[in-house]
């Protein structure tokens, strides 16, 4: 990072030289990377890194960008908690250590659940950052969205999200149904599912820095599903189900929902062709 030493170093020279630093760190993407990072220090599109000849790296925002490049490289820290956000569908969420970091492919549930009927009753299982409730929020403002979470930390920042995106959604401290009031038409969840001799498999930027009890559900990953649907099992008036699932769970999953009282049960794919959300209806 010696080229970001000096006050008015080109945005070009700026983003070879932390790509270098990061590319050696092992980091999948560095190019890109850099690029998000460095757009977020000058508080640009990262567009204008590529078109504004004028645009330098100077003042506060050498040491900064020199931070977050440390940060990636050296600790192997998520982009996404460097720079406190995250794109989730339509919305823009807050981000850090205290939830997971929403991924493209859990976008599926709310593809999935935007069949609702109107007005249904929906809880976001597990919310975390509060990405599917609040995304689902936003494009069916006509349903009636709660999300819930075993972890207040994880909670606290669900709810400032809500607040900051001005959305209507419910927030509750629960252990997936556990107290949970028997309300509920639909619900969405995307539980801890990695087994747990897969840990040693998973990139630094997940094991060193995402929250575990949001990864891990026993030897074969299925522990907190099976729990949740001997939980929906009891529930009759929830009459849809959607679960986001590991690769090559969907069969083993998809097998467990007749026994909640779930007999439509179907897969959907995402983008990369895995089967990533079991959907379960009553009759």
């Amino acid at each position: 990072m010696a080229a970001l030493i000096d006050s008015g170093t080109s945005v070009r020279d700026a983003l070879d030289s932390a790509a270098i630093a990061i590319a050696a760190a092992g980091c999948e993407t560095p190019k890109l990377d850099a690029e998000v990072l460095l757009a977020d220090v000058l508080d640009v599109d990262r567009a204008r890194l590529l078109t504004d000849r004028d645009l330098t790296v100077a003042g506060p925002a050498v040491r900064a960008f020199q931070d977050a490049v440390r940060r990636r490289a050296v600790t192997r820290e998520p982009v996404a908690y460097i720079t406190g956000r995250r794109g989730f569908r339509h919305i823009e969420l807050r981000v850090d250590p205290r939830a997971l970091i929403p991924r493209p492919e859990t976008e599926l549930l709310i593809e999935v659940a935007l069949a609702l009927p109107p007005r249904a009753r929906v809880l976001d299982v597990g919310t975390g950052s509060g990405a599917i409730a609040l995304a689902l929020a936003h494009e069916r403002p006509d349903l009636e969205i709660t999300g819930s979470d075993v972890s207040e930390p994880a909670l606290e920042l669900a709810r400032a999200n809500g607040q900051r995106l001005g959305l209507p959604v419910r927030w509750l401290l629960a252990d997936l149904l556990d107290g949970m009031p028997d309300e509920f038409d639909a619900v969405l969840a995307n539980p801890p599912y990695v087994a747990e001799g897969e840990r040693g498999t998973l990139a630094p930027e997940i094991l060193r820095h995402e929250p575990a009890g949001a990864l891990f559900a026993g030897p074969d990953g299925l522990d907190t599903i099976r729990v949740l649907l001997a939980q929906l099992a009891t529930r009759e008036c929830v009459r849809f189900a959607a679960l986001e699932v590991g690769a090559a769970q969907a069969d083993a999953v998809a097998e467990l929902l007749p026994d909640a009282g779930f007999r439509e049960v179907r897969a959907e794919r995402d983008l990369a062709g895995i089967e990533r959300v079991v959907v379960g209806r009553r009759p």
